[in-house]
């Protein structure tokens, strides 16, 4: 299970995700749509820890 809890990424100041919250159960398909900038690839590069989050934003 991937479980995702208040995830915020910017890059020099640019909100890429902010509080993003999602869980994806085992066995369980999703695609995964956006237009460009969305956030798409940086989500996946987080959950592959390629990119870090950043830290928790209140």
């Amino acid at each position: 299970m991937i479980q995702i809890t208040d995830l915020c990424k910017s890059f020099e100041n640019h909100p890429v995700l902010e509080k993003l919250n999602c869980t994806i159960k085992t066995g369980s398909i999703y695609g995964l749509v956006g237009s460009n900038g969305a956030g798409k690839s940086t989500l996946l590069r987080i959950i592959n820890n390629i990119y870090q989050k950043d830290s928790r934003k209140n």
